[in-house]
């Protein structure tokens, strides 16, 4: 982020969940305090009321889908701005107090997204050990080192912090499953381009108009701006009110979509910039490089097409 770097995180709790996890893979992070929250209004409201330099919190997750919670915070109340994101895999482990082998367990405390991503496993593994639910992945770690009960599904981090040992790793039905998270902050100017951004948009929709959702997609299509997402959420005004959430390759500071955010300003009822900033690249060779602007559509087809427009402006033609 430009200017001073934040020094003070909060980040959706307990400790030791995947949030803290995340988080920690942030240098400036790791040097600085890190408070957990109880809720995501409570980590996005410690940032708008200067308690905390920058939140980290889930945006979505690739086998439960989008985090409402999050997109409805980010966009109601004072401005806020996504100036980066984490992509974590989600690797859930069995864990218990040293000593315990895999046959003596009879309990397992698990957050209920936690063991609905281990059904599978739990089912094969641990046909007639009983789950008892928790408030998240830390409280099972806690739960287990605690001997409440014999073990815990958790993350890597709740091993680590409540001193357990693993029984098994990898645990989850769906080994490739990851979790989105994005650093938020109070506006500022964004992070400078990397040729490799992406850029988040809250739009409301005009109602009463014919095909204005399609009108917000033309906007990006004809510019060569790839949406790569898309979330509806209820605007909490009447039925059938939603806002929706977009990310698209680019940034603020890219010829072609500034020209789609203008357009965008033009024919909806409101946008809300949510923040440009680099894309994590999970899952892809560092030095693989961006899908290019289509042919007349990048930023120097738009530099040529400006001062051609200029010259005619200025009378000279040609």
């Amino acid at each position: 982020m430009p200017g001073v770097p934040p020094t003070r995180f909060v980040y959706l709790g307990p400790e030791g969940t995947f949030a803290e996890q995340a988080l920690r893979t942030l240098p400036a992070a790791v040097r600085g305090s890190r408070t957990p929250a109880r809720s995501v209004p409570e980590a996005l409201d410690a940032v708008r009321l200067d308690d905390a330099d920058a939140a980290l919190v889930p945006l979505e997750n690739s086998i439960g889908g989008a985090v409402g919670v999050t997109f409805d915070e980010i966009v109601d109340g004072e401005p806020l701005m996504i100036a980066r994101e984490v992509v974590l895999p989600v690797e859930f482990v069995l864990a218990a107090r040293p000593g315990r082998s895999l046959d003596e367990i009879r309990t397992v405390a698990a957050h209920p997204q936690a063991s609905t991503q281990c059904r599978g496993w739990l089912r094969e593994q641990l046909p007639n050990a009983s789950v008892l639910d928790v408030l998240s992945n830390g409280a099972a770690a806690a739960a287990a080192a605690a001997g409440e009960q014999d073990a815990a599904i958790c993350a890597p981090i709740g091993v680590t912090r409540q001193r357990l040992a693993v029984l098994a790793e990898k645990i989850a039905d769906h080994g490739d499953a990851v979790t989105r998270f994005v650093l938020v902050t109070r506006p500022s100017a964004p992070p400078p381009p990397t040729g490799d951004d992406v850029t988040s948009l809250a739009v409301f929709i005009a109602h009463d108009r014919v095909g204005a959702l399609l009108a917000v997609l033309m906007e990006l299509a004809v510019r060569g701006v790839n949406l790569t997402r898309i979330e509806s959420r209820p605007t909490g005004e009447a039925l059938g009110r939603y806002v929706f959430f977009l990310d698209c390759t680019g940034h603020v500071a890219d010829d072609r979509v500034g020209e789609a955010l203008r357009g965008l300003r033009r024919v909806c009822a409101d946008v809300r910039f949510l923040g440009s900033y680099p894309r994590h690249r999970w899952g892809v060779a560092p030095h693989e490089p961006p899908v290019p602007a289509p042919p007349g559509l990048s930023d120097a087809d738009y530099a040529d097409a400006t001062a051609w427009l200029n010259r005619l402006r200025a009378g000279e033609l040609g």
